[in-house]
């Protein structure tokens, strides 16, 4: 197990009241953890992740900072797709499989000035994709050999993204450096929600119902394990648990595209949802004032929420079944 997955969930066991704090010099922005001080200031990666059942298990996810799920097409159950974002990349090993991207999916990457990694995507993408904000490599990574079709072949290495860079003449530092220095607010320790809503479980099921995904609270990591298709979701290098500090459920209306499902989530405006970590759940509102705006997340008293260290799962959850979510 590598050194900075043992200190994201060393980072989960302390339990301590204190005043949130903004990132600092030498930290992940994306988690709030500690980072090398070289890569203070390098953009992360957002990369698409195939969700479908075949495509399992997953190569890399459970090192990613933040996991992005939503739901991918209106058809063949809805099924979802992550956006996963590193901070770290050049070191990744075999990541993936691969796949296209959504309208969605660029919008909310510019939030952290992230470089989408995908292959393709309907034509609906094409005008986001040439907005100034929008930065991407598309396809032509590595194939393997795993007995799969060939859509489920494609798979993404530190290494060679480090070369993709440099042919797409993409800055690999900030361009267009986060608000704050972070995407989220933390907290200086670990900190217990002061809440009476019990959140040992959070499940999408009836929500994301191709996937059955659910997100159960560990006691002893104090994090939240990751479940689709009825399975604790482990990594096929190392069998790492794909795990989190933070859960952040996201009501968000959308516009269906066209008859096969392609939609956009209407991610701009506000809505209400939830901020869960050590047990605890809290209402909250989510505000994006506009297609490059930050999202913000505010608690019922209408002060911006901050977040324990450690890596987030954000569920972009369909207005029209959000009373199928589950929290218990």
């Amino acid at each position: 197990m590598k050194l900075r997955k043992v200190f994201a969930v060393a980072c989960g066991i302390l339990c301590v009241l204190s005043a949130p704090t903004t990132a600092y010099a030498g930290t992940n922005e994306l988690t709030g953890l500690e980072v090398r001080d070289e890569i203070v200031n390098q953009r992360p990666v957002a990369i698409m992740v195939d969700n479908e059942k075949i495509a399992l298990k997953h190569y890399g996810t459970a090192e990613a900072d933040i996991v992005y799920e939503m739901m991918n097409s209106t058809a063949n159950g809805r099924i979802t797709r992550f956006m996963c974002l590193y901070k770290d990349w050049a070191n990744l090993g075999q990541t993936g499989s691969i796949r296209s991207v959504r309208t969605t999916n660029v919008i909310l990457s510019d939030e952290f000035n992230a470089v989408l990694i995908h292959d393709g995507g309907p034509f609906y993408i094409n005008t986001y994709l040439a907005q100034p904000y929008a930065a991407h490599i598309s396809g032509g990574f590595t194939r393997v050999k795993n007995g799969k079709p060939r859509e489920f072949t494609e798979y993404v290495y530190g290494s060679e993204l480090v070369n993709r860079f440099a042919k797409a003449k993409l800055a690999t530092t900030y361009t267009n450096p986060p608000e704050r220095g972070s995407h989220f607010l933390f907290n200086a320790a670990d900190t217990d929600l002061a809440s009476e809503q019990v959140a040992n479980n959070v499940d999408l099921a009836n929500i994301f119902v191709h996937n059955s995904s659910k997100l159960a609270y560990n006691a002893a990591t104090r994090t939240y394990d990751y479940f689709e298709y009825g399975l604790l979701h482990q990594d096929a290098e190392d069998s790492q648990v794909l795990t989190f500090k933070n859960v952040i459920l996201q009501n968000v209306s959308f516009t269906q595209l066209d008859p096969n499902g392609y939609l956009t989530y209407n991610v701009i405006g506000t809505g209400n949802g939830y901020y869960i970590t050590n047990g605890k759940a809290i209402p909250i509102t989510w505000k994006k004032a506009s297609e490059t705006g930050m999202t913000h997340y505010y608690n019922a008293a209408g002060a911006e929420i901050s977040v324990n260290r450690g890596k987030t799962y954000v569920g972009i959850v369909p207005s029209d079944t959000w009373g199928q979510l589950i929290i218990n």
